[in-house]
């Protein structure tokens, strides 16, 4: 099938995952491949560069398409750590030296959980995954950015943040300092150790990976969900920061008086945990009443598809049926 191409070429690379996928013109999923995150702020840009090209050669073999030649027409890449503009240019120049397009279009992953979620005039996406993130257009065609690479930048929360405060938490009720908390008793079981304080050592002497914070986050919003007050104070200060993006976007878009789509998405806020969300709805509603909350759990890939797509000037039906096709195959364990 030499000489065949795609329309576009659909990137989102994660902190802890990458989809690649390959699109016709009318919306057909002709090739998908997932691999291990390729943010360079984490892995370095050549390994994440590694990780790209190996996946783009293998949606492409899937396609049928020559790996020697362009495959596709547009490639829509989607990073996690594209935060700063320097970072956009240089990986910008990564990707046409890779020559996987003959167009291409580059930016920080939350535009693409952004266009999965919605393409009204005047939108914001919050995503709150490993970390959290704020993007914004408005109608008037201003686009909002934050740098977003953690404490460094005001930034609080995500799934590295409340694994840590969870542990925290449960680290100074066992030891004292701290209120007494189910979270003690809900991470000694996760973890099977007969206190806390092992969790911390094995942290420490990395017999255990940091990465596992993470797996604190469910132990959290259900032990926030039985009413623990501890938990329920963590919970209610991350719908705070959700809704402190929310309303710093708002107001620099000059969009607190507009219809506006707000698109929430990323591991923490697709659980839809019922004191997380009603924490956020309540906050928002009350300061920016004509926005439109969205909890969007569809890969942010569709949403790099969708862009691609919308910059070949694709028909909606196109957009449909690829939104469809990658939702079967992306939803499915690979």
């Amino acid at each position: 099938m030499g000489g065949v191409t795609a329309a576009v070429l659909a990137i989102d690379g994660g902190n802890s995952k990458t989809d690649v996928c390959l699109i016709s013109a009318d919306g057909q999923l002709l090739g998908h491949a997932r691999g291990a995150g390729s943010n360079h702020q984490l892995v370095g840009l050549d390994a994440a560069f590694s990780v790209l090209a190996g996946l783009v050669s293998e949606a492409a073999a899937e396609a049928g398409i020559d790996t020697g030649t362009c495959p596709a027409q547009h490639a829509a890449v989607y990073l996690a750590g594209a935060d700063f503009p320097r970072e956009v240019e240089m990986l910008l120049g990564r990707v046409l030296l890779a020559g996987w397009a003959a167009e291409v279009s580059l930016d920080n992953d939350t535009f693409a959980l952004l266009r999965a979620g919605t393409s009204a005039a005047n939108r914001i996406a919050v995503v709150c995954g490993a970390g959290i993130n704020c993007v914004g257009v408005s109608a008037a065609g201003d686009i909002l950015r934050f740098p977003s690479v953690g404490v460094i930048s005001g930034d609080w929360g995500g799934g590295a943040a409340l694994g840590t405060e969870a542990l925290f938490l449960a680290v100074r009720a066992e030891d004292g300092r701290g209120q007494p908390t189910a979270l003690r008793e809900a991470i000694m079981q996760h973890f099977d150790t007969p206190s806390v304080v092992d969790v911390t050592a094995a942290l420490h002497f990395g017999e255990m990976p940091r990465g596992r914070l993470h797996e604190l986050v469910p132990v959290l919003l259900r032990v926030a969900e039985l009413g623990d007050g501890p938990a329920r104070a963590v919970v209610d200060r991350q719908a705070e920061e959700v809704f402190l993006f929310v309303r710093a976007a708002v107001d620099r878009l000059a969009l607190r008086d507009q219809p506006t789509d707000v698109v929430l998405g990323g591991g923490v806020l697709a659980t839809r945990h019922p004191q997380l969300m009603e924490g956020v709805s309540r906050r928002v509603a009350a300061y920016a009443p004509r926005a439109n909350l969205l909890v969007v759990d569809d890969p942010p890939v569709v949403g790099a598809a969708l862009l691609g797509l919308d910059a070949l000037g694709a028909s909606p039906e196109a957009e449909i049926a690829a939104r469809a096709a990658m939702l079967a195959r992306t939803r499915t364990p690979t």
